[in-house]
């Protein structure tokens, strides 16, 4: 697996490097914002880590800048800020998983695979459906019926996590751990926001709702066919 690095912090860096190495991965490090962007866009990466804090712009905005070249690698996002406005942020510039400094290796090394994992399993099962609604996993792209939908990074995390398990229902709780790999309180407003929000884009003003809000167990899209 190729890892590439974002970390001005030489001990953290060279601390990550050296596991990821015993564990038969390559490693490219930058320090700053300028090379990383420009190692981001040169090279072929499996998946991506970014500190948030870093010279030059930031980690949110280096990653907003890697997705919009169209780079489709894993991101996965490191830093010390730990509230639930900096982890939407992250997602919301195109992150797609988040782990809080300081962390053990061996977790790091786990989302790491769980990411390459993930990512190649989209590869191979690219789009999903349902009714009249389609996900592009590969372009990140939404359409119902005819008309492309524009949503957020986090309302397409959602949408991807409800369509690719049609029929489930999940709870706050699992939602939180799926999108953020953290359990917030589960009585928090976040979800019932972003929820409300992709069903504003995905539901409203069409005959057929596809998410569904199953009283006092959670959301899911049912299988319609």
């Amino acid at each position: 697996m190729k890892i590439f690095l974002v970390e001005d912090d030489p001990q953290i860096s060279s601390f990550v490097k050296l596991g990821l190495e015993r564990n038969n991965c390559s490693v490219d490090v930058a320090y700053d914002s300028s090379m990383g962007e420009k190692l981001a866009l040169q090279r072929k990466y499996d998946v991506i880590i970014l500190d948030v804090i870093i010279p030059g712009i930031s980690g949110f905005e280096l990653c907003k800048r890697i997705r919009n070249n169209n780079i489709k690698t894993p991101i996965l996002m490191l830093t010390s800020l730990d509230s639930t406005e900096d982890k939407v942020l992250g997602f919301n510039c195109g992150a797609d998983d988040y782990l809080l400094k300081p962390f053990v290796f061996q977790e790091l090394l786990a989302r790491i695979h769980a990411l390459n994992r993930r990512n190649k399993e989209m590869m191979v099962n690219p789009i999903f459906k349902t009714s009249d609604l389609e996900v592009d996993t590969i372009s990140k792209k939404v359409k119902r019926g005819n008309k492309e939908i524009n949503l957020t990074a986090l309302e397409y995390r959602l949408l991807e996590l409800l369509i690719s398990h049609k029929g489930k229902v999940f709870d706050k709780i699992e939602i939180t751990e799926k999108i953020w790999g953290v359990s917030f309180d589960s009585g928090t407003n976040v979800i019932n926001v972003h929820i409300h929000s992709l069903r504003n884009k995905i539901d409203k003003g069409r005959p057929t709702e596809l998410i569904h809000t199953v009283k006092g167990l959670g959301y899911a899209i049912l299988d319609i066919g």
